[in-house]
């Protein structure tokens, strides 16, 4: 146990919560629940929520990244109706009131990329590009009938007299005119594609819809004042900036110094940088000066091959991702929005493995875990999905919450069997003992402190019977059930009550 040199608090373990997932019913009412769920998501250890995107949307089923109008929040008659799919602006206000009296706090997803749903047609000068290399053009400038201008009438002049026209943006992918679907550049004076973009695909600055163009000082403008507008009708604690690696860099810099000159500093940014490859996650965070912190989507990936494999490497969990080489800018998880099944970017994790993921995110010293509204909650739609790790992913919440705290000892000694305890501080005393298995039952000698000796632990998420004495010396031999997943406790300890409960 870590000693009380000059008698330091150990800071909190803090999670997010990304708090919707992709099928969330289309019935303006998620607002409300989520305020209705909030105070009991901060019992379960749950301390900022990643919301949905708030910004009107281009129909009312939209989620919001078919973003229409950043200055509509669910206040004007735009789109189908006032409501955005989540609800209204009056609606946001009250969850946004009601987290903040919980000590909740709110990220906002910024969708700053494209713009979609425009009210009429406009005609401008393109080049087709190839979809896999989008720096070389296929045909000869022409004339097309695009859907690129946005006159917001709903909405008229109120916080923002900006309207969008053709050469705000730099690219489309379709054609009224004759209905044909491509990936149509747009000419102008100085016009191009992003240079400081992700590069798969030649150069990968349109990714949909109308694809805004960062190098119109308009555009740059709007959205700057939108970011700062922003923040004094809804109070926020972070960003999560969607699709990245498909608008400017050199923007998002430029946004973020404006933020925090007009707003004040102290942000949490988490950006969407969905590639599968560290070296240029890496790149992205040093670009940005070490501001931003990345989804950690190499572990992902590696969580769905391990538990797709049989007789899996568990001892290589953590290989070639952002948490291993860069554990201060990573957010882990397990799955989001895009992940989940039937949704393009779908990572399939067996159910038997989202126990064992989520411990190894929650449970260790290193990235800020973030836990999916789906896998709490349940998926909703065609395709429904019950709460994952048979409902006990608020007691591994909560179990972070009390008991992840100290040095950490690490038993990745076994391919089939891992484990790792933590040894609590002077005033987070309790720490916790892990044990998980992708084969038949095991077990792990451990050491979790010689101040523990006598203490008797048992298992908080239930799943294995009997007690561990912890011996003279500070060890234990913790068990663990096949295919399964143990977090051992001090029966005695603080907060042993409410696991359970939640």
């Amino acid at each position: 146990m870590d000693q009380p040199h000059s008698l330091v608090a150990t800071p909190e373990n803090y999670t997010m919560m990304e708090a919707f997932e992709w099928y969330v019913p289309a019935d303006q009412r998620h607002w409300k629940r989520l305020r209705q769920a909030v105070a009991g998501l901060k019992a379960t250890g749950i301390d900022n929520l990643w919301i949905p995107p708030g910004c009107k949307g281009s129909s009312q089923q939209g989620n919001g990244y078919d973003i229409y109008d950043l200055f509509d929040l669910g206040e004007f008659d735009q789109k189908g109706g006032v409501a955005t799919k989540w609800g209204t602006k009056e609606d946001l206000v009250q969850l946004v009131q009601s987290a903040r009296e919980e000590g909740v706090g709110i990220y906002w997803d910024a969708v700053l990329n494209q713009k979609a749903g425009a009210d009429r047609t406009e005609q401008f000068q393109v080049v087709e590009v190839d979809p896999n290399d989008r720096t070389k053009a296929i045909t000869d400038a022409y004339s097309i009938d695009g859907w690129v201008g946005f006159d917001f009438p709903g909405r008229g002049e109120k916080y923002s007299s900006q309207k969008y026209h053709w050469y705000h943006f730099t690219g489309v992918d379709y054609n009224n005119a004759n209905g044909r679907s491509a990936i149509y550049r747009i000419l102008g004076d100085g016009k191009n594609w992003s240079n400081f973009v992700d590069k798969e695909k030649g150069n990968y600055d349109y990714l949909m819809f109308a694809d805004l163009d960062y190098t119109h000082p308009e555009v740059e403008a709007d959205v700057k004042a939108w970011s700062t507008w922003l923040c004094s009708q809804i109070p926020i604690q972070g960003i999560r900036f969607d699709a990245i690696k498909h608008y400017s860099e050199e923007f998002l810099q430029s946004l973020v110094e404006h933020l925090d000159a007009n707003v004040g500093p102290g942000w949490f940014l988490v950006g969407e940088f969905w590639e599968d490859s560290l070296e240029a996650m890496t790149a992205y965070i040093r670009n940005m000066q070490h501001k931003f912190s990345l989804f950690d989507v190499p572990l992902v990936y590696n969580f769905s091959q391990l538990s797709n494999t049989e007789n899996a490497d568990l001892t290589k969990v953590f290989d070639g991702t952002l948490v291993q080489s860069n554990p201060v800018n990573a957010v882990t998880l397990v799955m989001n929005h895009d992940t989940q099944p039937y949704q393009a970017l779908a990572a399939d994790i067996q159910p038997f493995f989202k126990p064992l993921a989520y411990a190894l995110i929650l449970l260790r010293s290193d990235g800020y875990p973030c836990v999916f509204y789906g896998d709490v909650y349940g998926i909703k739609g065609d395709h429904p999905f019950p709460p994952s790790c048979g409902g006990k992913l608020p007691d591994l919440c909560l179990a972070r919450k009390l008991y992840a705290y100290g040095e950490q000892r690490d038993y990745f000694d076994y391919p089939q069997c891992i484990g790792w305890t933590r040894l609590g501080t002077w005033d987070r005393p309790f720490g916790l003992a892990c044990v998980m298995s992708n084969a038949g039952p095991n077990e792990k000698w451990m050491y979790v402190g010689q101040e523990h000796k006598g203490e008797i632990w048992t298992d908080v998420l239930g799943w294995q019977q009997g007690q561990v004495v912890i011996n003279q010396d500070g060890w234990g031999l913790f068990t663990c059930p096949g295919v399964s997943v143990t977090v051992w406790v001090n029966q005695q300890a603080e907060g042993r009550d409410r696991v359970g409960k939640l």
